[in-house]
């Protein structure tokens, strides 16, 4: 027997990668969504042995179950009481905006169905340009609780702003003010020593969104919780595309400036943030956050009309790629985008292409030089479709601008933390509010206007005559796409 190991160790091994092969490829054929995906990982898994199905099995499977035990009923019954009382003359005006805008209808309808989660008015909605605005008004709301903090964030770095909403979280527990701050794992590394340990140090309930230790991290490494979220006394909201670093700082000229934006949400909206860090917190640590010191009745505090957006890659899947499509379809003037990586997929792209056949003004800004190369190559393709198809592509002068915003019809308004990219979209754990205010639209415009006033267009036939290695490097990095 022996003897037979030795002779013929190689053929046993070889049987025995492609059984694992076998297995590993009916399991992406009966759990993957995409045709795409299917064919992308069982390509893959069989044609690079071993690796191929190690790689399928640390980033290709979906870990996730985020419903169907005791403690997420619970929950789920504890959310389905969430109410928020709408007076009739404001369903009177909500009714009224949808019968003079008729592609407004369509949408929130959409939205309706795809999200189970009502359109609020009376909300108020502040853009918070960069941490020179966004965290002083952060560290206010929070030196001004009285009751309660709840704060997720993807990367919360052991910094001077770092330390400086520790502090604040700090001296809240000791008013005795409850406060939970969850951080994702992942991101919570972006910093040595961790800001995690130096709050649980000081006694601040915080915990991390995924554990990676070891050999794990590989497992999670996309399905991380990528949410920006404040509520301070269930009250007053922040969310948006900004984590929690001093490079966000400009003002203080930090060695790699990034260019945000955050905003500020008073009322009935304020509570779908909140819900969205009570499922999160309860699928950490199973406790489940309820009563009035987390979700008081709101009161009506402007005319904006809001409702958050959640999107996963569990039930919520596809949420907001779907929401961004049926906004474009809807579009009659013009789209604004402005995003950091800029990855669609081939429905986004058509979309793209044929508003701008309709004779809607596209516009699509993404930084001029990325912080991260591959995916400034990668992304040099879809660039170059939509520009191909008409729509104007505008790359935004330094510093690296993080900013997620889409603006339609200088009406509806998209915000919060997805990029347009695979990792966004389909693997991580998002939150975005849309937003219908023309006031809040004119503001967003303003700031769109001058990233374009500063930005360079990218010219297409340019483009087109740039070296055909460069096209050739661009053209390598567009195959990792699903994996950016």
């Amino acid at each position: 027997m022996t003897l037979l190991l030795e002779t013929y160790w190689p053929f046993f091994l070889a049987a025995a990668e492609r059984l694992i092969a076998v297995a590993a490829s009916t399991h992406a054929i009966l759990n993957k969504r995409e045709t795409a995906s299917v064919i992308g990982w069982v390509g893959l898994i069989w044609l690079a042995p071993f690796m191929g199905t190690l790689a399928y099995f640390c980033l290709g499977i979906n870990r996730i179950q985020r419903r169907g035990s005791m403690v997420n009923k619970e929950l789920q019954n504890v959310l389905d009481q969430i109410t928020v009382p709408v007076p009739e003359q404001v369903i009177e005006q909500l009714d009224e905006v949808k019968t003079r805008h008729l592609q407004f209808k369509q949408i929130v309808e959409t939205v309706d169905k795809l999200t189970q989660r009502p359109l609020l008015p009376g909300n108020t909605i502040t853009p918070l340009l960069d941490g020179d605005q966004a965290y002083p008004a952060m560290l206010e709301a929070i030196d001004h609780a009285t009751a309660s903090i709840s704060l997720v964030s993807y990367i919360f770095d052991y910094d001077s702003v770092g330390i400086a909403f520790i502090n604040a979280l700090e001296r809240a527990i000791q008013r005795g003010v409850e406060v939970r701050v969850l951080i994702d794992d992942v991101g919570s590394k972006y910093s040595r020593p961790r800001a995690t340990r130096e709050m649980q140090k000081r006694r601040i309930p915080c915990k991390t969104f995924l554990p990676t230790q070891g050999p794990r991290f590989a497992h999670y490494a996309n399905l991380r919780n990528h949410r920006k979220i404040l509520v301070v006394d269930g009250k007053i909201g922040f969310t948006g595309g900004m984590n929690i670093r001093e490079a966000c700082i400009l003002e203080q000229n930090p060695k790699h400036p990034v260019q945000d934006l955050h905003f500020r949400f008073r009322g009935p909206v304020v509570t779908h943030l909140q819900e969205a860090f009570i499922t999160d917190w309860a699928f950490t640590t199973d406790e489940i956050l309820k009563g009035e010191i987390w979700l008081p009745t709101l009161d009506f505090e402007g005319h904006a009309l809001a409702r958050g957006i959640t999107d996963g890659p569990d039930e919520d899947f596809e949420r907001l790629l779907m929401t961004i499509l049926a906004a474009i379809a809807m579009a009659n003037q013009r789209i604004d985008i402005v995003t950091p990586y800029f990855l669609p997929d081939s429905s986004m792209i058509r979309a793209l292409v044929l508003a701008g056949m309709r004779g809607v003004e596209v516009n699509v800004m993404v930084p001029r030089i990325n912080n991260n190369p591959l995916v400034q190559w990668a992304a040099s393709n879809s660039l170059g479709q939509i520009a191909a198809g008409g729509c104007q592509v505008y790359l935004s002068a330094p510093p690296f601008d993080h900013t997620k915003l889409i603006l339609v019809d200088n009406a509806w308004s998209l915000v919060g933390s997805t990029n347009l990219d695979p990792r966004s979209l389909r693997l991580n754990f998002e939150f975005n509010v849309e937003c219908y205010s023309q006031e809040l639209a004119r503001d967003l415009a303003d700031i769109i206007d001058k990233k374009i006033h500063s930005a360079t267009r990218l010219e297409y036939q340019a483009f087109m005559a740039r070296n055909v290695l460069l096209r050739l490097r661009d053209g390598i990095a567009r195959l990792l796409t699903p994996y950016l």
